[in-house]
């Protein structure tokens, strides 16, 4: 199966309600970058990618060290990154013991 479809079909928000169905990842990234030009009301902004960066990668290390039960090492290869590069990112956002 394609990682994509994967994706889309594993990661889904929760509205703790059985009567609504989940909203794929992508369809709540677009909906809150959405949210985001409407709340700009035409003030100009810059920057972007990396501020959307930055609110993604500190969640998903989170929540990847949490599945990996900490192991460093288990979770840049889940994250296909180098586990230097996970160091640093974690230091970055404080995430570091």
């Amino acid at each position: 199966m394609n990682e994509a479809v994967v994706m889309e079909n594993a990661v889904t928000t929760n509205n703790n309600s059985t009567d609504q169905p989940q909203k794929p990842l992508r369809d709540c990234v677009e909906d809150a970058m959405e949210n985001y030009f409407q709340q700009l009301e035409g003030h100009p902004t810059n920057d972007l990618y990396r501020m959307v960066l930055a609110e993604l990668e500190e969640p998903l290390f989170r929540a990847v060290l949490k599945y990996t039960g900490g192991n460093q090492s288990k979770a840049s290869e889940l994250l296909g990154i180098n586990r230097g590069t996970l160091r640093k990112k974690l230091k970055q956002y404080g995430l570091h013991n």
